[in-house]
């Protein structure tokens, strides 16, 4: 039964519960992750305030008051604006408020530490590694060879190494068209993640689920995720993920005005997803969702297309995706993967979820696996079950061991929706705990990467 929101006040206490919950896994998550580090080096976890790959540091800058004013506006006048403004314009005023409350949230940490700088640390794809693509075809059919070796003088830095290369080559683009360096980086990262809420928007109604799509607007725009989102180029990976699920969705559905067009869109953005990181292979799960919600398996020939196209382009220039899957394996578990011990990250990555996500979002996702579980089979409920699942894959791999909290913001940007199933008398409050969240984890932690 599509577009129904959660009835009444039933589970409130359970949802209230399951909050509760979710932040005493953060704090076990944290007591235990510092009891386990040797003080000195950090070791085993390779982390300076665990579960989180941040410091303490508690301050406020210049973007303090300006995510506070735009928390309290968006809960004064949000939900009421989701409802009546007309979609398009709503689609537009999500996306500029989400790319307001991730400029406003990394501005926190100041402009270089928290915008300029993010994408021009020592690790980060902006750093040395950017100089060697001024041959763009040498450095790709090379790129497998300076993945694994660690050790080596001219190995990539830790951020190509461990992403295929069409990471790196965004940044490269952006450099050849003039706009090179952290700030234009940064500036292309938020405008990509902010576009994120419209995406998701999108998809959810071309779905069925137009009314939980606009409840859901607000905790879109206001959301933990942001914190990790600006300035992270994974907030940019989660936009394209986006993106292509939404294109997927109106390829699926009937009305849509040139279905193929939508799909090989699709397939062209999610196969742009397999070389902007290897664990957004895991997207198959949230397009079986969408095939399954819009009852049709009429895109998968264009989505097919697409995806090949990405594919046979990267091949052809030289990259093999499986080789530099297998070069990336060896050179993490040589690293941090061989350090970080995987009986504490397999849970404590769990609570670095409810870091981005949020506790309205874990709330949201209790009702969404009752309200499946009772035949209601809503957009936002399956694409967030979609998501946990995506998570739990990912989890248990053991290829992401701590900073979940950032490599996870593609599937964890899927949870947000959930909270739209929440009760209507608390949804407010809940919106203003994600804020509060969102600016207490921002303004206590420096967050890296």
């Amino acid at each position: 039964m599509r577009g129904s929101v959660s009835s009444g006040g039933s589970g409130v206490r359970a949802d209230a519960l399951t909050a509760g919950a979710a932040v005493g896994l953060c704090v076990l998550a944290a007591v235990v992750g510092h009891a386990l580090l040797d003080p000195g080096d950090f070791t085993p976890l390779l982390l300076k305030w665990p579960p989180l790959y941040a410091r303490w540091m508690p301050h406020v800058g210049p973007g303090t008051a300006p995510a506070v004013l735009l928390a309290i506006a968006v809960l004064c006048y949000g939900p009421g604006l989701a409802v009546r403004l007309r979609w398009r314009p709503l689609l537009a005023m999500s996306w500029l408020v989400s790319m307001g409350w991730l400029w406003a949230l990394a501005l926190v940490d100041g402009w270089e530490e928290g915008v300029a700088g993010q994408l021009t640390d020592k690790n980060e794809y902006l750093s040395q590694g950017l100089a060697r693509f001024t041959d763009t075809g040498a450095a790709l059919r090379t790129y497998t060879d300076f993945i694994s070796a660690d050790t080596a003088p001219d190995n990539w830095p830790a951020h190509i190494a461990g992403h295929p290369p069409g990471a790196v080559l965004t940044f490269v683009g952006l450099d050849r068209i003039g706009l090179g360096g952290g700030a234009w980086g940064a500036v292309f990262v938020i405008a990509a993640a902010g576009s994120a809420a419209a995406a998701v928007l999108v998809a959810l109604r071309a779905l069925g689920d137009e009314q939980l799509a606009r409840t859901a607007a607000p905790f879109l725009v206001l959301a933990p995720w942001a914190v990790w989102a600006g300035v992270s180029a994974d907030g940019y990976f989660a936009a394209v993920a986006a993106w292509g699920l939404a294109l997927l969705a109106l390829a699926a559905v009937r009305g849509c005005r040139w279905p193929w067009l939508a799909g090989v869109g699709a397939g062209l953005l999610l196969g742009w997803c397999l070389y902007l990181s290897y664990g957004l292979t895991l997207l198959a799960v949230p397009v079986a969702a969408v095939l399954w919600l819009a009852r049709s398996l009429r895109p998968l020939p264009w989505l097919a297309l697409g995806a090949l196209l990405v594919a046979a382009a990267f091949t052809a220039a030289g990259f093999w995706w499986w080789e530099g899957y297998r070069e990336l394996h060896a050179r993490y578990y040589a690293g941090a993967a061989g350090i970080r011990p995987y009986g504490y990250f397999v849970w404590a990555n769990l609570a670095c979820v409810v870091a981005s996500a949020g506790v309205a979002s874990v709330a949201g996702l209790r009702r969404a696996v009752g309200s499946l579980g009772a035949g209601r089979w809503t957009a936002p409920a399956v694409l967030a079950v979609s998501a946990a699942l995506m998570i739990l894959a990912a989890d248990l791999s053991g290829m992401s061991k701590a900073e979940t909290e950032r490599i996870w913001l593609p599937f964890t940007l899927w949870l947000l929706p959930a909270a739209a199933l929440l009760p209507p008398a608390g949804r407010r409050w809940w919106l203003a705990g994600q804020a509060a969240w969102a600016v207490a984890v921002n303004s206590l932690w420096i967050t890296g990467w």
